[in-house]
């Protein structure tokens, strides 16, 4: 593995910090409201961000998995929302073009939604019944087949600018087929049978405003619909890389913004009396100095697991790569804005300190899907070298 950026990593890395530095002037504005960054969005659509991963044989950027985490690094420092929401669009999209059982033409007209059509698009899998400590994941969300398509009903959550994406791509279980059968599709604002319920009111990532969808009979008609199979579990372990890998490194750089707003805070400032900032207290550059190593640390290793994916596809060593780099960049972003609050002093708990709003939102690190202990309990299983089906339950099943 080369550790240095390429020219066009290190180009896509520098656009991103400009955007960044952009949205950093109004995400605490955004968190303060809970209000969905919609300027940020079109700042992203109009800079070709939605096509970012898709080839350029098909008229998109090319980018790789690295490509796109050294990317989401960078606008996560920013606004940790607006990054954390816009990965949304990749992390369902590329799925499905990357899916050898979705047909060629849904691929085709998917990526003219998004290349030729420029439409944002936002995913909704997760629902009230499902818990992400443990890995299966029952949809109860029900899809009745009709004249000319389906009927779905249902409660979905953490459905991420859900109102100010173009589409929403969710996912429900096929009435009348087995347990493991299910669909995904494409569903418009103005759909009949959908409603939102605007209750995202959480301790931190509040711009993204991820809201319950709510589909009451909801008419979905065959066009719409992307994907469907008798076993969905295939579709969900075979892109885990992009279904939630690719959210690990906004969490990444929301502990470099911390950093840097920390570093700032205390070469800034000079106690009454002192002649020096408090940058030049030794307990202050001890904790810098552990916060750096640490965060240098979960970027290799968050790098690395994009490497290995890009360069040997989604095998087990690649699978336990994006595991170990989403629980130690948890685990980082969580004690580096904690550390980052302390030291910055009682200053910095007032609401438009930009470190209180970063400690909120790097406090969902280690629990936004997978939660740190999963992760631990699929390492495990791979350093041990462990079947699965040979371990016990965490849980006793009906």
């Amino acid at each position: 593995m080369d550790f240095a950026l390429t020219p066009r990593q290190q180009q896509l890395q520098q656009r991103c910090r400009e955007l960044a530095a952009d949205f950093a002037t109004r995400s605490a504005q955004h968190d303060r409201e809970g209000s969905h960054p919609a300027e940020n969005y079109r700042r992203l659509r109009d800079e070709g961000f939605l096509a970012l991963t898709i080839a350029q044989a098909q008229g998109g950027g090319g980018a790789s998995l690295l490509d796109h985490t050294v990317a989401y690094e960078a606008l996560g420092a920013g606004c940790p929302s607006t990054a954390l929401a816009f990965n949304m669009h990749a992390s369902v999209v590329m799925p499905i073009l990357e899916s050898p059982e979705v047909a060629a033409e849904v691929k085709t007209r998917l990526i003219q939604l998004v290349v030729d059509e420029k439409k944002l698009i936002a995913g909704n899998f997760s629902e009230p019944i499902t818990t992400s400590l443990l890995g299966a994941r029952p949809i109860k969300t029900r899809a009745r087949r009709v004249a000319g398509g389906y009927r779905v009903t249902g409660r979905k959550m953490f459905a991420s600018m859900l109102e100010a994406a173009d589409l929403v791509m969710v996912g429900a279980s096929v009435e009348g087929a087995g347990t493991l059968a299910g669909m995904t599709f494409l569903l418009p604002p103005d759909a009949e049978g959908r409603k939102v319920d605007a209750n995202w009111d959480v301790l931190g990532m509040r711009a993204t405003r991820s809201d319950s969808l709510i589909l009451e009979e909801c008419f979905v008609p065959d066009s719409a619909v992307l994907y469907r199979s008798d076993d969905m579990t295939g579709l969900r372990n075979n892109n885990i890389h992009w279904f939630w890998g690719s959210y690990t490194p906004v969490y990444l750089g929301v502990a470099q913004g911390a950093y840097d707003e920390l570093k700032r805070v205390v070469a800034a400032r000079k106690p009454e009396g002192y002649a020096q900032p408090l940058a030049y207290l030794p307990e202050v550059r001890r904790h810098v100095a552990e916060m750096s190593a640490a965060i240098v640390a979960a970027r290799l290793v968050t790098y690395h697991a994009a490497w290995l994916c890009d360069t040997e596809g989604l095998t087990d060593n690649a699978k336990a790569a994006l595991y170990r780099a989403k629980y130690t960049v948890g685990e980082t972003v969580a004690k580096v804005t904690r550390t980052a609050l302390t030291l910055g002093g009682a200053h910095g708990i007032y609401k438009p300190s930009r470190l209180e709003q970063l400690f909120r939102d790097g406090a969902l690190g280690p629990l936004h899907p997978p939660p740190a202990d999963f992760c631990l309990y699929n390492m495990g299983l791979h350093e041990l070298g462990l079947d699965e089906a040979d371990a016990l339950p965490p849980l006793k099943p009906l």
